[in-house]
């Protein structure tokens, strides 16, 4: 099974992916950590990754795609796997099932969890590294306008995938064990 998570920052998605990667085999893919994985090992498309980057411009969806389509490949996604962070716009959504397409596989849903902006302010100003310090990024100012970068970036996807009838909405502010039981069900993944 092929799944995109979606939501705002704050939503749980890594949480989420964690569980579904650890209870039936599914792979999570994070395309930061690809991008930053390429950059560090220094290979040519790292290379051209850090250039693109650090002109402040966006990795071309070409790019994205080609990336993503290596990595699906490879023998830990052979059961499935989660995209997070990706894909953020219609046309990269579109080149995403091209790229399935031509293998023969496709993404199976899209789940979203939905949640209360002001409550994931609250709950990551409230978070903790385990040595106690807060991410910068978690800073309610900082996660206001992560989320209205969210909304204005990364929602407009979601009627693509709503009218392909692949949108599947989940309930974000349950607790982890209530959010994942209800994910469980709407994919049909019963234990």
């Amino acid at each position: 099974m092929n799944i995109i998570l979606l939501g705002p920052p704050g939503a749980g998605k890594g949480t989420q992916a964690q569980r579904l990667e650890q209870d039936f085999g599914l792979k999570q893919i994070s395309t930061g950590d690809m991008l930053r994985a390429e950059m560090a090992a220094g290979t040519p498309l790292g290379l051209n990754v850090k250039a693109i980057v650090e002109s402040g411009q966006f990795v071309p969806d070409p790019v994205m795609i080609d990336l993503i389509k290596s990595r699906t490949l490879q023998a830990d996604c052979a059961q499935g796997f989660i995209l997070d962070g990706f894909p953020r716009t219609e046309s990269q959504a579109e080149a995403l099932d091209a790229m399935l397409s031509s293998r023969g596989t496709r993404i199976d849903a899209v789940l979203l969890l939905e949640v209360d902006a002001e409550q994931i302010v609250t709950r990551l100003a409230e978070r903790r590294a385990p040595d106690g310090s807060r991410r910068a990024d978690d800073e309610p100012d900082t996660v206001r306008r992560r989320i209205q970068v969210y909304r204005d970036q990364t929602a407009p996807i979601l009627p693509y995938y709503e009218n392909a009838g692949r949108l599947r909405r989940v309930d974000g502010m349950m607790s982890p064990d209530a959010v994942q039981a209800a994910i469980v069900d709407v994919l049909g993944l019963g234990k």
